[in-house]
């Protein structure tokens, strides 16, 4: 199973590195990769389980279905377009991005709001220190740089979770976790996986304590916060607000032609 190495994925799966969930029967191995690695990866199939973006579930969607927990879904909040003086929305066009992947969340919720934009794609930690040098005009921060691109001199220019909410009344959901159909007792598997999201919610200090050894260097008041950010009750289970959301993310995607054609959303229940 594939998740990226930042601390709430990595709090999310906490629980499968002890004895505390009856795994029934399955044995997983952990990959860790950046977002755009993962989304990649599933265009080939690679793994059974892994985390991608939800923008990139229509590209994935014949090999993969949509486990009902396991999202980062921000409620007001999002990926952080920064840059290094205040930009108006209409100057952000103008600019050429570093963005953390073509197939990200973040990447579509930005053509969302500005159109086609002028980009290129950076592994996302090195987008802050791109936007600070001036290699790049504006990037597109996501993972715990949402919480630090102050710490290198930029400014926030555009929340896309905040956008996003004030646009829809709905939470945007971006990373989201998949299951490969051919993989035998999906219904067993996601229980195993629901179960072990939970564990880390009931046992919170061992699982941050676990998650911060994915932090990159942040302390453990903002892996914390990070934490608290993006593994909630949405995580948990979408519910009808975060269904409502996945839906609508992907019909204003398909809309604009980020798409590859019509997306049939299948989840395993």
């Amino acid at each position: 199973m594939g998740h990226s190495p930042d601390p709430d994925d990595a709090f999310m799966h906490w629980a499968l590195t002890t004895d505390l969930v009856d795994t029934r029967g399955f044995r997983f191995e952990q990959v860790l990769a950046d977002i755009e690695t993962l989304n990649q990866w599933a265009r080939a199939a690679r793994l059974e389980v892994t985390a991608i973006s939800l923008a990139a579930y229509p590209f994935v969607q014949e090999d993969y279905a949509l486990l009902p927990h396991g999202a980062s879904i921000g409620s007001g909040y999002g990926p952080i377009v920064v840059t290094r003086e205040p930009r108006t929305v209409e100057e952000l066009r103008q600019l050429e991005f570093a963005v953390p992947g073509a197939l990200t969340t973040a990447f579509l919720a930005l053509r969302l709001v500005l159109g086609n934009v002028a980009y290129r794609e950076v592994p996302f930690e090195q987008i802050p220190e791109e936007v600070a040098s001036g290699r790049a005009d504006a990037g597109v921060v996501i993972h715990e740089g949402q919480l630090t691109f102050s710490d290198h001199g930029l400014v926030k220019a555009l929340d896309l979770g905040e956008w996003w909410l004030l646009e829809t009344g709905l939470p945007l959901p971006l990373g989201v976790n998949v299951a490969r159909r051919d993989v035998e007792r999906l219904h067993d598997l996601s229980a195993v996986l629901r179960e072990a999201i939970d564990c880390g919610l009931e046992h919170r200090a061992e699982a941050l304590e676990y998650a911060l050894q994915f932090g990159r260097g942040i302390d453990e008041a903002v892996a914390d916060r990070f934490v608290s950010m993006y593994v909630n009750d949405l995580t948990q289970d979408y519910g009808d607000e975060g269904r409502s959301a996945v839906q609508e993310l992907l019909r204003r995607g398909e809309a604009i032609g980020a798409l590859p054609g019509p997306v049939a959303v299948d989840w395993i229940e």
